[in-house]
């Protein structure tokens, strides 16, 4: 038997004996209200509400201190802390400064999470990681150019 048809026939059966849930189940609800924030403080409150914040030697930001294109800025947040429960990545100078959340995985040591990002300008760019009842974070400037020219 076709090894790709004995995977879909099996899939299509766990499906019908309710064994897989369906991706609508696993998504998150979409986060709207975090991206009609205007601010980085508005944000963080609504993210981790009083949790105390202060930068960390546990969280590092990986990203091109001058990306060329805006829209597409590479950016690496890693984490050694071993109690990490989430990482959030927020933009100072963007219009909607919240950009993205992962939840991690409980009991993990430290934690990554790499994204492609859009900045709308120059800017600040803070990574939140919580940690039990404490959020740390760390900050990077990175400068965008509008096809190299400066900005």
């Amino acid at each position: 038997m076709n090894r790709r048809l004995f995977l879909t026939g099996m899939a299509l059966c766990a499906g019908g004996f309710g064994l897989l849930k369906s991706v609508m189940s696993m998504a998150m609800e979409w986060p709207k209200a975090l991206f009609e924030l205007e601010s980085e403080p508005d944000v963080v409150k609504a993210l981790f509400g009083d949790a105390p914040v202060a930068e960390s030697g546990g969280v590092s930001i990986k990203a091109p201190l001058q990306a060329e294109n805006g829209a597409v800025v590479p950016i690496k947040v890693t984490t050694t802390l071993a109690d990490a429960e989430s990482i959030s990545i927020v933009v100072e100078k963007n219009p909607a400064p919240f950009i993205t959340s992962v939840n991690l995985q409980p009991g993990a040591s430290g934690g990554l999470y790499s994204a492609r990002i859009k900045m709308g300008q120059t800017s600040k760019v803070a990574a939140y990681v919580k940690a039990g009842d404490k959020v740390h974070m760390a900050a990077q400037e990175i400068k965008v150019t509008v096809g190299g020219c400066g900005g």
